[in-house]
């Protein structure tokens, strides 16, 4: 039984890909920075769960300990321009690229050994340069950036990984708000079908509804 782990999963969309790793089989933990909910999640769906903030990067070696399949799915948004808080640029950029690096990083010697790992990152269109990037603050730069994260990760590692990104959508969340179009259970296909890709399947992509999209 492969092992995953998702990142800000105690709600959303994230909740929604935890569940339905559950029903696939997997054993998931639920990956929160704030545990009382995470484990109050983790215990409605069956899963496990455990502390993680992507701003701490020991907080991530600890988390994916035995970690075959890695949903970084946490996200944070914020309106305004980019340069008005520099404390919040930071943090766009823990959650989107340095947090999503930690992970990956070490999440890569069980993968090895196993001879199998399934990445999934959880993006957006506004990351996209062919959409001309969008959000407030610094959500397009952090997306970007996790997007650049996906494919040079894919070139260095091994066949038997495959690491793709993805956009949910304008979904129905928190940060989405309640007049979004996409519920958290069809956003959370695409990346269900990521993490749990047969051999055969594409790596180093970029994709909404299992349909490619421009980077």
């Amino acid at each position: 039984m492969h092992k995953a782990l998702v990142t800000g999963a105690n709600r959303g969309i994230g909740k929604a890909i935890a569940a339905a790793l559950v029903r696939e089989g997997l054993q998931v933990v639920v990956g929160a920075r704030d545990l009382s909910a995470g484990q109050e999640t983790a215990a409605e769906i069956g899963a496990e769960a455990v502390h993680l903030d992507l701003t701490d990067p020991d907080a991530c070696d600890h988390a994916i300990k035995d970690v075959t399949v890695l949903v970084n799915n946490a996200g944070v948004l914020w309106d305004g321009n980019v340069f008005d808080d520099m404390d919040r640029f930071e943090t766009t950029m823990d959650v989107s690229l340095h947090g999503p690096f930690s992970l990956i990083r070490a999440a890569l010697p069980a993968m090895k050994a196993a001879k199998y790992g399934r990445i999934v990152n959880v993006s957006s269109e506004w990351g996209s340069f062919a959409q001309g990037l969008g959000g407030g603050g610094a959500y397009g730069i952090g997306k970007a950036a996790m997007n650049a994260l996906t494919v040079i990760a894919d070139r260095d590692t091994s066949d038997f990984i495959k690491i793709n990104a993805m956009c949910p959508g304008w979904v129905q969340t928190r940060m989405g708000g309640a007049g979004a179009t996409r519920t958290p259970q069809e956003a959370a296909d695409t990346a269900v079908w990521l993490a749990t890709l047969p051999e055969n399947g594409p790596s180093g992509g970029f994709f909404r509804d299992r349909k490619p999209v421009a980077w």
